[in-house]
């Protein structure tokens, strides 16, 4: 892999992300890479102004932060074709990140046996020793039949001369949610897969979700948990009020349109991995699918378990009472 032009994600408010950039840009620098560093956080997205700035596409974003600094770095490069290496460092769950320690910069380590001084993390990039996870994402946009286009933060290549907003990008999830405070905090919402009509949802709302986004507000709202080497749509109703409505999971070549119902001050947001995309009125529909792009993610351990993953973030495997791990 090429290092000539790296981007540095970080996270916002994380002062050890801020340490760690510095770090890496002062570490690619000394090697001749250009890099350009820039803040990602709640109100603050510096890639519209990234890519209209920048001369070229970096050969790689490095991401330093939480699972939430990744989510917006895959939205808004994965229709550019720039791969993403994410750290958890300032981070939480760290669900799509890599640990710390695979951090590994000039001089780290220095002492300990066995140390290579040759085996930075800019090296083994360099000696094409990681692998590229190619992560399925979805697509949204609004028809309001008004025939009026308006931005979103999807690949420029996307038709909508029907009109609409968006499209809309997110690696874990759409979700739909009443957008008023004053009403009680329930909505209608009709979905129609593949042009036929399957259910009308009465509840606090509707989440779809890729494999990636299973283990997030869908896996909360009692949704399946699907491995991200399948292709795949989850659709969970958020505290449905009907005992028959259940989470199903739809084919990922599948187009999902989804209606909200009621009279006119039932309005409905449309959340994008947990960011703001748009409101609904009732009678506009907002068609959602499989996105063109999927996101690159490179993965530095030579053999990763999802499943390890899991039993860690999750405290899976062991007694709720003696808090260890069985023998088997």
């Amino acid at each position: 892999m090429r290092l000539e032009r790296v981007w540095l994600i970080l996270r916002k408010g994380s002062q050890a992300a801020q340490r760690q950039a510095r770090r890496c840009a002062q570490d690619l620098r000394s090697q001749g890479a250009s890099v350009t560093t820039a803040v990602s956080g709640l109100g603050l997205n510096p890639f519209p102004g990234l890519l209209a700035t920048e001369a070229e596409l970096p050969d790689l974003a490095v991401v330093l932060g939480g699972d939430g600094t990744v989510l917006a770095a895959a939205r808004h490069l994965a229709s550019y074709g720039v791969p993403v290496l994410s750290f958890n460092v300032g981070g939480h769950l760290g669900f799509l990140t890599h640990e710390r320690r695979l951090l590994r910069l000039q001089g780290d380590g220095h002492g300990e046996p066995g140390h290579d001084p040759d085996d930075t993390l800019w090296q083994r990039l360099r000696d094409d020793r990681f692998a590229i996870e190619r992560r399925m994402m979805l697509e949204a946009r609004v028809d309001r039949g008004d025939g009026v286009p308006q931005e979103g933060d999807g690949a420029s290549d996307v038709d909508l001369s029907g009109g609409g907003d968006g499209p809309h990008t997110a690696l874990n999830d759409f979700y739909f949610r009443p957008a008023l405070d004053e009403l009680s905090p329930t909505c209608m919402l009709e979905l129609e897969i593949d042009g036929e009509v399957v259910d009308q949802y009465r509840g606090d709302g509707l989440i779809i979700a890729t494999p990636t986004g299973s283990t997030g507000y869908a896996m909360a709202a009692g949704g399946p948990i699907l491995h991200p080497g399948i292709e795949a749509i989850v659709v969970t109703p958020i505290c449905p009020m009907s005992l028959s409505s259940r989470a199903v999971v739809v084919p990922p070549g599948s187009r999902l349109s989804v209606w909200p119902l009621g009279e006119a001050s039932r309005r409905v947001k449309l959340w994008k991995d947990g960011a703001h995309a748009t409101v609904l009125e009732p009678g506009d529909r907002c068609v959602l699918q499989r996105g063109r792009h999927p996101v690159l993610m490179l993965q530095l351990e030579q053999s990763p378990s999802y499943y390890s993953t899991l039993t860690h973030k999750l405290h899976w495997a062991g007694s709720l009472t003696a808090g260890e791990p069985s023998r088997n």
